[in-house]
């Protein structure tokens, strides 16, 4: 199953498979915790998504 991710260089919606996804959590300066997934380009470049926290939890890839 394909993620959509926006590429900021092709300024475009792209497909990403889950393989080339990772999850990860971001901290704010305030200790909010910001969840989100991690995927990397046929290229090489790396592209953020922020998701909920249920659909995080839901999402079975690894996590970094």
């Amino acid at each position: 199953m394909a993620i959509e991710f926006y590429d900021v260089k092709l300024r475009q919606k792209v497909q990403i498979e889950e393989a080339n996804v990772r999850k990860t959590t971001f901290e704010t300066k305030n200790g909010q915790v910001r969840y989100g997934l991690r995927a990397t380009t046929d290229d090489g470049r790396k592209l953020t998504k922020f998701v909920s926290k249920g659909d995080w939890d839901k999402l079975q890839v690894p996590e970094e």
